[in-house]
């Protein structure tokens, strides 16, 4: 067993309060434009990759109190307070692709890099941005419509919430809807296209289960091999994620087969995913064990605030503060992985 070498990624994923990288001296500050008051949306043209952002958010003569938000509604700073004449600095890292979202969505979003100030009372003083260091490690994030940045209000994936959590680490979100295990590996937008960008100390979350409805126990386990083997090839570790619970409940109190993820077919596909994780030795968070461990204990009317069942009866996709509840389960599970023997070969 080799010991995982992406030190500082463990490092910044279980610790929030991580401060980036000094940028180089070389790296020129790139020129940002402002525009509006409430949001208050800057916009910087650049190339796609990653850079560092550094903002100080306040005013000098009112209250403030502002969030950041980049690209498709990623959340990058939770919203913060500042009394009139007081500033609060933020640094995090944004990863900038074409499109900015989900990945088969062409035009989706605009080039560069757009970040939007949102909160109760918005106001930003300052904001730059450098280019990164090249291959400072990364999470990459594979999944379906429950990870992927979702750009329509109120859907939103986990995905999107976590970047708040983890300021010193780009996360490059090539989820998308209506994914499932063999239809992320057939499409040319999705794993062909993220593959060739992993290195060395890189993490991928590969999250595959919802769209699986009629997927036998055989290909999805051929299928999530693959996606591991193809890690592996470009020496990044993988880290298989089974699917969160869908909120349907039975007469009993209790969550269905089909809100565990038994499939059309019969087959259990959190189980088949741990099967596969134990075969391959690579790291597991049973997501599917953890929502449902949630959810059953907030019951029939507490969890519905986590999901999309008030404003569209959907029991399936999150709210803003259910993809941020799942978010934190997944990083709760992710920050002890990184931090002992790992798996990566």
């Amino acid at each position: 067993m080799k010991r995982f070498r992406g030190s500082s990624l463990i490092l910044a994923l279980t610790s929030a309060t991580i401060a980036l990288p000094s940028p180089a001296s070389a790296s020129p500050a790139i020129p940002v434009t402002c525009t509006g008051s409430s949001p208050i949306v800057c916009h910087a043209d650049l190339p796609p990759g990653n850079y560092d952002v550094a903002v100080t958010l306040g005013a000098p003569d009112v209250a403030a109190s502002t969030a950041v938000r980049a690209e498709a509604r990623r959340m990058m700073v939770s919203e913060v307070a500042a009394e009139a004449g007081r500033f609060a600095h933020r640094r995090f890292g944004v990863n900038v692709r074409e499109p900015e979202g989900e990945p088969t969505k062409a035009g989706s979003g605009t080039p560069g890099l757009t970040l939007t100030f949102t909160g109760a009372a918005p106001a930003v003083r300052n904001v730059t941005v450098r280019p990164s260091r090249p291959h400072r490690p990364m999470l990459y994030l594979a999944g379906d419509s429950t990870v992927c940045d979702q750009d329509t209000f109120p859907y939103t994936g986990w995905g999107q919430a976590i970047p708040q959590h983890l300021p010193g680490v780009p996360v490059a979100n090539y989820a998308d809807s209506g994914e499932s295990s063999g239809s992320f590996l057939a499409d040319p937008l999705l794993f062909a296209t993220m593959a060739p960008l992993l290195h060395r100390g890189d993490v991928v979350l590969l999250q595959f289960g919802h769209n699986d409805k009629q997927t036998t126990a055989e290909d999805y386990r051929a299928n999530l091999t693959s996606l591991v083997a193809g890690v592996r090839e470009r020496h990044a570790r993988p880290i298989l994620v089974s699917p969160p619970v869908r909120r349907i409940f039975g007469g009993d109190g209790k969550l269905t087969p089909v809100a565990l993820h038994v499939n059309g077919l019969g087959v259990d596909l959190p189980a088949e995913m741990e099967r596969v994780a134990a075969e391959l030795d690579v790291s597991y968070i049973n997501l599917t064990a953890d929502s449902a461990a949630l959810v059953e204990g907030l019951g029939p009317t507490d969890s519905q605030p986590i999901y999309l069942y008030r404003e569209l009866k959907d029991n399936t996709h999150f709210s803003e503060y259910g993809a941020d509840v799942i978010g934190r389960l997944v990083l709760t599970r992710l920050g002890p992985l990184l931090s002992r023997p790992a798996d990566q070969r």
